[in-house]
């Protein structure tokens, strides 16, 4: 009997004992690769020295101090960090507790910067299908996924919603990738005049859609075409990094392989790597500025944010990514994982698409690869090779709904930056062995 509200109470759980390097240990001492870094989140694998002895100094200088009577230096190094990675003028981080945080945060700041610079009818938001953006009602209300939303739409404030950017599944027969990104921006553009663009405050989108469509990356020129559209009628760009951000692309902030700055970024996941709960969102000096010469005021705040230990833990990953330069292995690792799953899987008859970026990867599954017609979702073939895969002792990421919250199936790789290549061909050894178990050709 736990006393422990689970997210799912009917599931009996195992016991987490300890974790060491890419693998986590239950009660039995089996072992587990932990492919996915939970939910991308442990990018740096378990038990790192380094980190756990940032988090120790810290501790022993001051653990918490709420951010309305003081600042921390563990805050201001980490900001500092960041701001001087960051694309555009990215220049101002407001920390918070986990990625939802970080996106309800960037909802209110850009309400409240048109309501500062006399635009008070800003107020709708457009964000995309099937995307997600957190579980608190604000990030939740501009996330597309029907199935998370569909229990609460009645407390949810209005949003709007136009297609994503994935190509598998929508980019038409002959139609060029800057084509294909050209009629997406088109269908944003009519949504902004739809909506009269007087009243549209942000458009907010996953730079790689993260877990409900499966590491699905935009194509070239996507999101320089989407800046063009909300510079034109001068609405903010929000893009939601909570997930691809902070390495996990092979890039710091994943937009920079696209070569866009938006006007506020959120992050969290791997920026704590797991070791705290931290989040943040960062916004551009334009906003900032504009709140300094209003009210000087962010109308927003939590007990947690900028914690002390959390921002150490934080500083103290991203110095270890940096240092030991792990994007570059990011990048390797990620060619290599996709190559061997491609060579290993990419002839079976139901796997429809392998794609990714940097140790982001996504395998999306189909009844039949010609048609892309989808597994019956009566079937919870995802459910099924997670359950394999932990027998075979290794963690996925697998998710139901791809297409439409109803149907599609896909599992999400995202393996530590630590991996060697021998991890990585280990990796890809048990998941075709679980593809084999549960899907056979």
């Amino acid at each position: 009997m736990t006393h422990v509200f689970h997210r799912n109470p009917k599931q009996q759980l195992d016991f987490a004992i300890r974790g060491q390097g890419i693998e986590l240990f239950d009660q039995n001492n089996k072992g587990y690769i932990d492919a996915s870094g939970g939910a991308a989140v442990s990018c740096l694998g378990h038990g790192h020295p380094v980190v756990i002895q940032a988090i120790k100094d810290q501790l022993d200088k001051i653990a918490y101090a709420h951010s309305s009577f003081f600042t921390t230096q563990a805050a201001e190094d980490l900001a500092d960090f960041l701001t001087s990675r960051a694309p555009g003028d990215l220049n101002h981080v407001y920390f918070l507790s986990g990625g939802s945080e970080a996106v309800e945060a960037a909802l209110k700041l850009a309400r409240q910067y048109f309501v500062e610079i006399g635009q008070p009818t800003r107020r709708h938001f457009i964000a995309r299908r099937q995307s997600y953006h957190g579980n608190t009602l604000g990030a939740l209300a501009i996330g597309g996924n029907a199935w998370r939303r569909e229990p609460f739409l009645p407390l949810l404030v209005p949003a709007h919603h136009v297609a994503p950017c994935y190509a598998y599944r929508d980019q038409l027969p002959g139609e060029t990738q800057e084509q294909y990104a050209e009629r997406l921006a088109q269908e944003l553009e009519q949504k902004i005049l739809e909506l009269g663009p007087e009243n549209v405050a942000a458009f907010v989108a996953e730079t790689v859609v993260g877990a409900t469509a499966g590491a699905v990356a935009p194509v070239n020129t996507y999101l320089q075409r989407i800046r063009q559209v909300c510079d034109r009628y001068g609405v903010l760009l929000i893009l939601d990094e909570v997930m691809s951000g902070m390495g996990r692309t092979g890039h710091l902030f994943a937009c920079a392989e696209d070569g866009v700055a938006p006007d506020i970024i959120t992050i969290a996941k791997g920026l704590g790597a797991g070791y705290q709960p931290i989040g943040a969102m960062i916004a551009s000096s334009k906003i900032y500025d504009a709140l300094l010469a209003g009210s000087g005021f962010f109308q927003h705040g939590h007990t947690y944010m900028g914690h002390a230990t959390a921002c150490a833990a934080a500083l103290a990953v991203q110095q270890v990514i940096e240092q030991d330069h792990l994007l570059a292995n990011v990048l390797a690792r990620g060619e290599q994982l996709r190559a061997e799953l491609r060579s290993a899987l990419g002839e079976h008859p139901n796997v429809g698409d392998i794609r990714g970026r940097g140790l982001f990867v996504g395998v999306e599954f189909v009844q039949d690869k010609a048609s892309k017609a989808t597994l019956d979702p009566a079937q919870k073939t995802h459910a099924k090779l997670k359950k394999q895969a932990m027998q075979n002792g290794l963690l996925m990421y697998p998710m139901g709904g791809t297409i439409d919250g109803v149907h599609g199936d896909h599992v999400l790789l995202a393996p530590p930056f630590i991996c060697t290549d021998a991890n990585i061909s280990e990796i890809v050894a048990r998941f075709v062995s679980t593809v084999s178990q549960i899907l056979p050709a």
